[in-house]
């Protein structure tokens, strides 16, 4: 590997002063000598040709670059992966035998702010047909020690392609940030939606509909079957479940509406508050019926966000605590990316056969 490079940068040389340098005096002035670390290793002791004039400069690696931008390329994968500072530097220290300080893996990922900064206030498309909402707590450091949320928002186009359209982290998760987000969606862009999927956290809904009052509102049903069940016995838990799938999966919200008068009438009397709030909610747990068949298994459930928590949260895992708002936003960012461009090219199960019914959609709400 030495031999190769120091050949190249002799030819290198040779082409500068024969070609770029040749109505002038310059000539070649020796060598210098300095370490490079690769993707293969240390090479130590790199002849390094210069000329007279000090105009020569190699197309291999920077002048004051110690090592090939691998290095940078790879410390941000791991970090993006989930290894703390301090793993990575333990790391680079085992392969190539030099330490790298947190700090200093923390400077090198410091690359990404600025993506992060122009990607949170890049445009966006001016119609969703849908928007899922969702978040996860995290262990964050600010003096002390305390978990804070992590809001995704995840839009899926009129054609039917997906992406994280942004995410905020910090505090607890409330309404009121979950607004404030949605309004910046709608400065940057977002103007029309159809409808918007997530849980029951108390207030959203209205928050919501104060950025987009003409969308409907789809409530997680997976959330609301999960949360029932756990609040009746074990030995009703099956035939209740089996009871309530007979809602969510009836052929049209006639029939669905049918089978939780049936439910009313057979657990009222046992579980009066499970099966009230049922009937309190119904309205929005059943929107998704009123949209095309082939995309209401996507949208009966926040599941199409949830699996994006579900890799932030892994990645996440092995930082114990992040040492900032920053370091969190690093992480969650990267891991965005992974997922915006893997679902570039794809979409998203059932939607492009819905998508003439959700133009129609769109126009009748929207014009």
């Amino acid at each position: 590997m030495k031999e190769k490079l120091e050949l190249i940068m002799r030819e290198e040389i040779k082409h500068f002063l024969e070609i770029e340098q040749a109505d002038t005096s310059n000539m070649r002035n020796g060598y210098y000598q300095r370490n490079l670390d690769t993707q293969y290793g240390r090479i130590e002791g790199l002849l390094v040709p210069r000329d007279r004039n000090g105009e020569f400069q190699t197309q291999l690696f920077a002048p004051y670059q110690r090592h090939t931008g691998w290095l940078e390329e790879a410390i941000i994968r791991m970090y993006q992966s989930g290894m703390s500072t301090r793993e990575i530097g333990k790391f680079i220290e085992r392969i190539l035998g030099n330490a790298y300080s947190p700090a200093t893996i923390s400077r090198i990922t410091d690359v990404v702010k600025e993506g992060i900064e122009k990607w949170h206030t890049r445009p966006l498309h001016k119609r969703y047909s849908v928007l899922y909402l969702d978040g996860l707590y995290v262990k964050l450091r600010r003096e002390t020690v305390e978990k804070e949320a992590i809001y995704v928002a995840l839009g899926v186009n009129e054609e039917g392609y997906r992406e994280i359209l942004d995410f905020f982290v910090g505090g607890q998760e409330s309404a009121y940030v979950w607004q404030e987000i949605l309004q910046q969606l709608y400065n940057r862009g977002v103007k029309e939606v159809l409808l918007g999927v997530f849980d029951g956290l108390p207030g959203l809904e209205e928050a919501f509909k104060a950025v987009y009052p003409k969308a409907d509102v789809q409530c997680c049903v997976v959330h609301k079957v999960r949360n029932t069940l756990s609040r009746v016995r074990k030995k009703d838990q099956f035939e209740v479940a089996e009871n309530l799938k007979l809602i969510y999966r009836a052929p049209n919200k006639e029939m669905a509406l049918q089978m939780f008068q049936q439910f009313e009438s057979k657990w009222s009397s046992k579980y009066p508050r499970e099966v009230q709030s049922w009937a309190n909610e119904l309205d929005v747990l059943l929107t998704f019926m009123d949209y095309p068949s082939s995309i209401r298994s996507v949208i009966y459930t926040t599941n199409a966000i949830e699996r994006t928590i579900k890799e932030i949260r892994k990645r996440l895992k092995p930082m114990n605590s992040l040492s900032s708002l920053e370091a969190a936003e690093k992480v969650v960012y990267l891991t965005i990316q992974d997922f915006n461009e893997k679902w570039a090219g794809r979409k998203l199960r059932g939607f492009a056969e819905a998508q003439e019914a959700l133009e129609r959609m769109f126009e009748e709400r929207y014009n």
